[in-house]
């Protein structure tokens, strides 16, 4: 598994995912905002699987 997701785009998933968590849980959002646990891993694991099929990856060599 190569490393494909760097710098901000890392920040903003973690950030995204973790918001529309929180804004589920709280009954904010109706259950699909728990869809923030996939942003919120790829940000924290710094891997894409969308990345690699796309051939794009947004950390630096």
């Amino acid at each position: 598994m190569k490393l494909n997701v760097g710098g901000i785009d890392k920040i903003l998933r973690v950030v995204l995912g973790a918001a529309l968590i929180a804004a589920a849980a709280t009954g904010a959002l109706p259950m699909w905002g728990y869809i923030g646990i996939v942003p919120l891993v790829t940000g924290l694991v710094n891997f894409c699987p969308l990345y690699t099929v796309l051939g794009f990856s947004s950390r630096k060599s």
